[in-house]
């Protein structure tokens, strides 16, 4: 596989969470359907709902409301079907949920070419379920930050989180990183959005829950599993890419 970036010039990684290092469709998909059933709405199909992940809780919830009832929720409603799901998502945030193959290997390739090399996740996830999944799972020590949906006024693809990594990068490194230095990970076209309103670089993630809305995002580099994330980027292995 050819690098698509140099990895010297590399100041910062920023990850996407759901679709990009862990698989947490079946858990997001079962909470769903569950606050649709304590609401008296029918369940919907997993593929329907997959569709609806990627831009924060509320509107995972408002989108499944408004196909299950046939129409959009009302606020209230909306209101306390969220407040249900979160706290049943709570409970079962890992009832099913995994990490990719080849996400550890990856971000030890990349640890071990460049120990001071600052990387962390932006989700639109809410950041308490979002932590507890990364500390449960043993992605945070790879991680300086961990941001959610909930961590600042504007969700991606709006940049304001993914500029705020950038200045607490800069200070973690004692330089001034420019946005051509940091690359964005995930598996969305909300992510490559989020990238290209920052000026930053990204890959897109075509394992992940929304390869379809990468079609017309067109990232720098596409990576079919995670194995193919450390080559990309410019770094040696020690796996066979799968």
């Amino acid at each position: 596989m050819q690098p698509a970036f140099l990895a010297s010039d590399l100041r910062l990684l920023v990850f996407d969470l759901d679709g990009t290092l862990i698989d947490s469709q079946i858990d997001l998909v079962n909470s769903v359907n569950a606050t649709l059933e304590a609401f008296h709405l029918q369940p919907l199909d997993h593929p329907t709902v997959a569709t609806y992940i990627g831009d924060g809780a509320a509107m995972l919830i408002r989108r499944a409301l408004a196909q299950a009832k046939g129409a959009p929720p009302e606020e209230d409603f909306a209101s306390h079907a969220l407040e249900y799901f979160l706290e049943y998502y709570r409970v079962h945030k890992l009832d099913f949920t995994y990490v990719y193959d080849g996400v550890f290997e990856s971000l030890r390739a990349i640890r071990s070419a460049l120990p001071d090399l600052p990387m962390a996740i932006l989700t639109n996830k809410p950041f308490r379920p979002s932590r507890a999944i990364c500390d449960a799972l043993e992605l945070s020590p790879f991680f300086f930050q961990n941001y959610g949906g909930d961590s600042f006024i504007n969700k991606k693809p709006d940049p304001e989180g993914y500029l705020q990594l950038m200045k607490e990068a800069s200070a973690l490194s004692g330089i001034t990183i420019a946005a051509s230095q940091t690359v964005m990970i995930g598996d969305s076209g909300v992510d490559i959005a989020t990238a290209k309103a920052a000026g930053a670089r990204s890959i897109g993630c075509q394992y992940g829950l929304s390869p379809d809305s990468l079609h017309h995002a067109a990232p720098d580099a596409l990576a079919g599993t995670p194995f193919d994330w450390a080559p990309l980027l410019g770094f040696p292995i020690a796996y066979e890419v799968r």
